[in-house]
């Protein structure tokens, strides 16, 4: 075959391409439906979320600018003077440096979770085994866990008689004095959540490539080395994470507290406090604004840490 008749076969092949008929758009109604048909699947989880997050909101902001007292039908608009009651009153703003013990305590958690993640994610004895022990408190019950420690720290309880093993003698209220009452409580949330950021930061660890370890090895990096430039920046959204949610955690402190002090000996949360106000004290409206504050604190701190520590995508290959 000559080239020119290659050339006709190639423009004859291509003018029937270019006449062949193009699909018939579909029909309206076709269009219209596969466009609601998404909005559809999401009728229901938005029905849900407007229903038991949005509008309890809502209800909440509107009652934080009244004096209701949760069961008179009348409503009484007083603007924000319970704003202003809640940072001018030094009873009810005391409570924001009980959340400092609870603060510090986080700090301890993530540093503890971490280093345990670190150490377990390598290949030890008994790995499994140390798991299983440093997760098991957070599947325990809250109020469980109150009344468990409750008989912990009583007077002649389990902690002095460990004491009085190691020939401690102890008669000390571990519960009676608020510096006291609050490590101990601050101790217990240690203890119960530390399991939580431990699995956390065990899946960030072994989500990164393992060849990754063995070039560091290669290149003679230990295991600090190894932690700095691989598992660190390696973990960072996690980490990001971990600090938001124990930041919000501490500012929210409830079940523990609660069950065993009732916020007695100046255990009082931001949470019990809210509590009291509403349902033992009769005023809604100020328990309102004040879980309207809590919310405002939470998503200011949670802004702060974004912006100091932005999301970025990390490249470690």
């Amino acid at each position: 075959m000559t080239d020119t008749t290659e050339k006709a076969a190639v423009k004859t092949t291509m003018g029937a391409a270019s006449t062949a008929p193009s699909p018939a758009p579909a029909p309206r109604g076709t269009r219209v439906w596969r466009g609601v048909t998404p909005w559809l699947f999401l009728i229901a989880p938005l029905a849900l979320l407007i229903t038991f997050t949005y509008a309890p909101v809502a209800n909440m902001l509107a009652y934080s600018l009244t004096d209701w007292d949760g069961v008179s039908p009348e409503l009484r608009y007083i603007g924000a003077e319970n704003y202003a009651e809640i940072f001018t009153r030094e009873d009810l703003f005391r409570v924001f440096f009980v959340s400092g013990y609870y603060l510090v305590a986080s700090a301890v958690q993530i540093v503890a979770a971490l280093y345990f993640a670190t150490i377990l994610s390598f290949n030890v004895r008994f790995r499994n085994f140390f798991k299983g022990v440093l997760f098991f408190p957070y599947l325990i019950n809250g109020v469980a866990i109150g009344f468990v420690f409750l008989y912990f720290f009583q007077d002649g309880g389990t902690l002095d008689s460990v004491l009085n093993l190691f020939g401690v003698e102890s008669d000390r209220a571990w519960l009676g004095t608020p510096v006291s009452a609050n490590t101990s409580l601050a101790g217990v949330s240690v203890w119960r959540y530390l399991g939580l950021n431990f699995v956390l930061f065990l899946g960030a660890i072994q989500s990164i490539p393992g060849e990754l370890y063995e070039a560091a090895e290669l290149d003679g990096a230990n295991r600090w080395h190894q932690f700095r430039h691989i598992i660190a920046p390696g973990i960072k959204p996690v980490l990001t994470l971990t600090v938001i949610l124990s930041i919000s955690g501490s500012l929210s402190v409830f079940e523990v507290p609660y069950i065993m002090t009732g916020g007695a000996t100046g255990t009082e949360t931001f949470v019990i406090q809210t509590v009291n106000l509403a349902f033992r004290f009769g005023k809604t409206g100020l328990a309102s604004a004040a879980a309207v504050v809590l919310l405002l604190i939470i998503l200011l701190v949670t802004w702060i840490q974004r912006r100091l520590v932005p999301d970025d995508k990390v490249d470690l290959v």
